[in-house]
């Protein structure tokens, strides 16, 4: 009787564990490069996809310019599913070094539009120091309705291929452009997005996602100084506006030396176009260091006294006021970056400021 049952025993073992096998693998997911989906959220049109400047077409690049412009940040790709689940797998051809959350630098961020409005649906990050990385899951048990959705690409990491997979059997299919027009947003780290936990927790992504209105970011980390390598390509963008973080790297010897000939080198190939300066925001690491307080004092008081000069003598040019810390200056994450909230408050203190100025020109 016991040799009967451990038999019996045995074979609903072998059973289970067939089932259990065919369980792990009855889920097969198709892929499909996110280049030939939809990319947006770019400045220029560019040879390598996931790059975000025409080196060959605009010159003048230094090293630094060339790593940062090879991020992805801000790229995003626009598709349509079915599908209960959606993978990503990537490749890498320069890992990020970034001292921030993995989640932005080399991770990847998903909105689903809801009721009219872009929800966050799923973010995963690749480990540390991959080159390639396996599926990644990032959302899953959704119903089968045909879904919009937007995925960020990592802010500070170079990227060689991107696939989006989806479940056998269901639909994967290039998503609409899910911004309107075309405002190209350049600035420093903060607008690349150093100390974001997530790639789609920036000030350009808060921003496209509050107002409808497609900002493209080319924000490089530490290297925003109004250079003419800069300005000459922003003369030849196709875009319908700009706005600008020009103060947070300059000292205020640079600021007053070069926005002028960066403004003039950009209306001379963007006649009648809007271009928007927002001041740079209080850093929390004044509080207690005097030299900085005092070098960060200089910086604000120059911007605010050339763009005063600058209102005047140009047609097109506005200033705006930004903020992005609490009234306890409780938002940074370094004394230099905000964090995720922080971001969010300088989008919010901006929004309405662009967009009133945006509709004077039909961009609305």
């Amino acid at each position: 009787m016991k040799k009967h049952l451990f038999v019996i025993i045995a074979v609903a073992a072998a059973l289970m564990g067939s089932a259990f096998s065919m369980s792990a693998q009855e889920t097969s997911y198709s892929y499909t490069d996110a280049y030939y989906l939809t990319l947006c959220g770019k400045a220029f049109v560019t040879p390598m996809p996931y790059e975000r400047m025409d080196f060959d077409k605009f010159t003048g690049w230094t090293e630094k310019d060339i790593n940062l412009l090879k991020m992805s940040s801000g790229i995003i790709v626009s598709f349509k599913t079915d599908s209960p689940s959606i993978m990503v797998k990537a490749a890498f051809q320069k890992p990020s070094k970034a001292n921030t959350s993995g989640f932005a630098t080399r991770g990847f961020d998903l909105y689903i539009k809801k009721d009219g409005k872009w929800l966050w649906a799923g973010a995963v990050s690749a480990s540390h120091g991959d080159m390639e990385t396996k599926p990644m899951k990032i959302v899953t048990n959704m119903d089968r309705t045909e879904k919009e959705c937007i995925l960020y690409l990592p802010t500070f990491s170079q990227m060689e291929a991107v696939q989006i997979g989806v479940e056998e059997g269901c639909s994967l299919k290039r998503g609409a452009q899910p911004f309107r027009y075309k405002i190209i947003l350049h600035g420093s780290s903060f607008m690349h997005g150093a100390s974001t936990t997530r790639a789609g927790a920036t000030v350009p992504g808060f921003l496209s996602r509050k107002t409808g209105l497609n900002f493209c970011s080319l924000g490089v980390s530490g290297d925003c100084k109004m250079q003419p390598q800069f300005a000459e390509a922003l003369a030849k963008a196709k875009a319908d506006a700009f706005v600008f973080d020009a103060f947070s790297n300059p000292s205020a010897e640079e600021i007053q030396e070069r926005l002028f000939p960066f403004i003039e080198t950009i209306q001379a190939g963007q006649p009648g176009k809007p271009l928007i300066f927002m001041s740079s925001i209080y850093r929390e690491r004044r509080n207690f260091n005097a030299k900085v307080d005092q070098a960060e004092a200089a910086k604000a008081a120059m911007a605010a006294k050339m763009m005063k000069k600058a209102c005047k003598k140009y047609k097109n040019v506005y200033f705006i006021q930004s903020n992005a810390t609490s009234p306890d200056n409780e938002t940074t994450c370094d004394g230099t970056h905000p964090g995720d909230m922080g971001y969010y408050l300088w989008a919010d203190s901006v929004k309405d400021q662009i967009v009133k100025i945006l509709a004077k020109y039909g961009l609305k």
